[in-house]
């Protein structure tokens, strides 16, 4: 069984983007690469990447405060009572943020090369991945034994 208190990003991957805790995508997989990193078992995952800054952008909480936060051992719950509090988003814009975020894809010829690379790296002939959450989904599951 995964304990999300203490995820090992060495053995299992991070919750998937899509996955959402008060309407918030991504905040769950944010929170399980945080945990793993301050355990030392965070493996190729990183705090603060990209696409972590894309939510400590939406909801102006900076990546020091949410680490910090974290630090002090809350859960899931706890953090976004914090999140909740710090950000002072509307529930409707939480909802069109983490839907937009599930969408977002590579935009220009330099994030679609980089995609393209992820998925021929993968010797995978897919043509359904579109987005980054779709990419992400795929890379952790090549990367824990799935089948391309």
């Amino acid at each position: 069984m995964i304990n999300y208190s203490a995820p090992d990003l060495t053995q299992h991957p991070p919750r998937s983007v899509r996955v959402r805790l008060g309407g918030y995508a991504h905040l769950p997989r944010l929170l399980d690469k945080a945990r793993a990193v301050i355990a030392g078992k965070g493996g190729d995952y990183h705090y603060n990447c990209p696409l972590d800054e894309r939510l400590f952008a939406f909801t102006g909480i900076s990546p020091d405060a949410m680490l910090a936060e974290i630090k002090t051992g809350k859960t899931d719950v706890q953090i976004l009572e914090w999140v909740v509090t710090a950000s002072k988003r509307q529930p409707w814009e939480v909802a069109a943020w983490s839907a937009w975020l599930e969408q977002n894809g590579p935009g220009g010829a330099d994030g679609h090369e980089w995609a393209a690379s992820v998925i021929k790296g993968n010797k995978s002939e897919r043509d359904d991945i579109r987005s980054f959450a779709d990419l992400l989904d795929f890379d952790d599951y090549i990367s824990y034994g799935g089948k391309a």
